[in-house]
């Protein structure tokens, strides 16, 4: 991997059981370190969520109540987890808005700070979207999308923690194979995904200074242009499942005020 590291990377996934960051519980996580010597550590952990998993989930991922009717519970496994990310940076598909936010919640009930303000992520979706934003739109942001499109490969465990880290790590070198440009340090590439986008959602990035969207259809319209004359479409994301600081740039473009560019 031509990423630059000065610290360990962690690129993790999470299988759940639904949606929502900060209801939500963990179901099955795996940790896939990279040492800047070159060194892996591969870890995936099934874990009890303290609640039944909704058929909905488990037809995702295919984890059922009895298959984790044994295993651990999030708090019981909370301090060595911190542990093994203390130090680390992260990186992931659509963690920005999701797997971290969750994560941080599992570890909020445990009292456990997380992540760190140090810590760098980088979430190949953002990469995706930020530089194949018609390719990336509505259903293809899906990971199995960006693996055959920068791996030249079908993904064909989607959803299962441990294929999908890594499948993570086949597009972020990907990525980084097809696009020069893009800085090759954690820290660097985290700013530039950020940089990037009006939000941590990813439902909105910059071009020309002008935040445009990046779903649906009117993907590739300026965000003034749609509130103008689509208000319909952005109150339909205000009652959707998207990140929180997406729907207030939503609820904010409604009411004729738009985020500046940095």
């Amino acid at each position: 991997m031509t990423l630059q590291l000065q610290r360990p990377l962690v690129v993790f996934d999470l299988e759940t059981t639904g949606k929502f960051p900060a209801d939500d519980r963990i179901v099955e996580i795996c940790c896939l370190k990279l040492d800047p010597d070159g060194g892996r550590d591969l870890r995936t952990r099934r874990l009890n969520p303290g609640r039944p998993i909704p058929a909905g989930a488990s037809a995702v991922h295919g984890i059922h109540d009895a298959d984790v009717a044994g295993e651990p519970q999030f708090p019981q496994i909370a301090a060595s987890l911190a542990d093994y990310l203390t130090g680390c940076d992260l990186a992931g598909y659509n963690l920005d808005s999701y797997d971290v936010p969750l994560l941080a919640a599992e570890f909020a009930r445990v009292d456990i700070p997380f992540p760190g303000e140090d810590v760098h992520t980088v979430d190949a979706l953002g990469i995706y979207l930020a530089r194949e934003p018609r390719r990336s739109s509505a259903d293809k942001r899906r990971l199995d999308e960006a693996v055959s499109f920068y791996a030249g490969r079908e993904h064909a465990d989607s959803h299962a923690a441990e294929a999908d880290a890594l499948a993570v790590l086949d597009v972020l070198h990907g990525q980084l194979e097809r696009y020069d440009d893009l800085p090759r340090d954690v820290e660097g590439l985290a700013t530039w995904v950020r940089a990037a986008f009006a939000d941590s959602g990813r439902l909105f990035r910059w071009a020309a200074g002008v935040p445009v969207l990046t779903l649906g259809k009117h993907v590739g319209r300026p965000l003034a242009e749609v509130a103008a004359e689509h208000p319909d479409y952005l109150e339909w994301l205000l009652g959707a499942d998207f990140a929180e600081d997406s729907r207030e740039i939503a609820r904010e473009a409604l009411a004729g005020r738009l985020p500046e560019a940095p």
